[in-house]
């Protein structure tokens, strides 16, 4: 039996949230995910988020991410056949460092991409501290959520934390090691604060946190024209120098960004975070100032509309832009007219263009955080 019920509605007094925010849409979302992207297809037995449309790579695949999102999604609504489905699933495709390989074929019978991608492991992680919290125990599983959490993130910390030339940079996985590359939407500090205090190692997380910061100030910069607006590049350097993490990968303010004013915006709504709440105050002035109807899915770094040029004709917008921009905008009533208008279009369900898999999966997490619904659990 769930300790916390879904919804859990609640908001904090140092955040504004949308004046129709309600669980009821957050459940509505929840259930168009679970619809359409969710499925025992391929699964090995458990469950498994597909994507239906990627415009990167095998139709009705599975990355490591969807799977985080999945736990994460299950978690706050109580859903423990969800979360256990999703978990099995991830411990199928683990590497040698215990970390899912990012990619999986459709049929489950392998993986197409391997080594671990830190966004997913840390969502794992901070969805199995929530499991023990929400249920307790082991759930189908022989060993406590606890425990398997606590090894995850000591697999994070010792593969996907840098400790050497960059000293506690978080690193896009653990094939990323000996590079100097970093993805500030990878950054989700109010996790690594969680991490310290569940691992015992406070002070190395801690370190994580602050060289984050550190890292994400120093990408807003006159050379980027983008010291005022907020917009991150996909992926820089320890310098915040724009870089080409891959053969082909943008470095513009693009679909992995569009994610880091949430991560933010969580740090500041759990721990009040003045470092989060600077950085929310440029790109939540950014996006106030385009306007909630007008946020397209793409921007160069100092500002200018870059649509994906993946996206199909009669783009109707994307949910990972416009709910992070404005789950950000939320730690200051100066931008509720923004919040209001942005929750307006996300409720919709509509906002799918390029990924109906990766916008579906934010429309509920937008939902959720917007309305009160995705926080972090007390411990017993």
């Amino acid at each position: 039996m769930a300790r916390f019920p879904f919804p859990h509605n609640r908001r904090f007094p140092h955040c504004h949230y949308p004046q129709q925010a309600s669980a009821a849409d957050a459940q509505r979302a929840f259930q168009a995910w679970r619809e359409e992207i969710v499925t025992s297809e391929g699964a090995r037995g458990f469950l498994r988020t597909r994507r239906p449309d990627t415009p990167d790579g095998s139709a009705n695949s599975t990355v490591s991410e969807g799977i985080a999102y999945g736990m994460v999604i299950a978690v706050m609504f109580g859903d423990q056949a969800l979360f256990d489905g999703f978990w099995g699933y991830a411990r199928c495709f683990l590497n040698a460092n215990g970390l899912m390989n990012w990619y999986i074929a459709p049929d489950g019978s392998k993986a197409l991409g391997v080594g671990g991608a830190s966004d997913a492991e840390e969502d794992m992680a901070w969805a199995l501290v929530m499991a023990d919290r929400q249920w307790g125990g082991s759930g189908a599983f022989s060993e406590s959520y606890l425990s398997m959490a606590k090894r995850l993130i000591d697999a994070i910390y010792e593969t996907e934390v840098d400790h050497g030339q960059w000293p506690d940079m978080f690193l896009p996985g653990d094939d990323w090691r000996g590079r100097n590359v970093f993805n500030p939407s990878y950054f989700a500090p109010s996790q690594y604060r969680l991490f310290g205090e569940v691992s015992g190692n406070v002070a190395g997380w801690q370190r994580v946190v602050d060289q984050g910061y550190v890292v994400l100030n120093r990408s807003l910069n006159p050379q980027n024209g983008n010291q005022d607006n907020g917009l991150v590049p996909a992926w820089c350097d320890d310098q915040g120098v724009p870089v080409e993490a891959f053969p082909g990968a943008m470095k513009n303010y693009q679909y992995d960004s569009a994610r880091t004013p949430f991560r933010i915006g969580q740090d500041w709504a759990y721990y009040q975070e003045p470092r989060a709440r600077e950085y929310l105050q440029k790109v939540s002035r950014f996006f106030a100032g385009v306007g909630a109807d007008n946020v397209v899915d793409g921007y160069t770094l100092d500002g200018k509309p870059a649509p994906d040029p993946k996206s199909p004709p009669g783009n109707p917008g994307s949910a990972v832009f416009v709910g992070c921009a404005a789950a950000g905008a939320m730690h200051d009533a100066a931008f509720a007219s923004f919040v209001d208008a942005a929750y307006a279009r996300v409720r919709t369900g509509k906002l799918l263009t390029r990924s109906r898999y990766y916008n579906h999966c934010w429309t509920v997490l937008s939902t959720l955080m917007l309305s009160g619904n995705l926080i972090e659990l007390p411990a017993r």
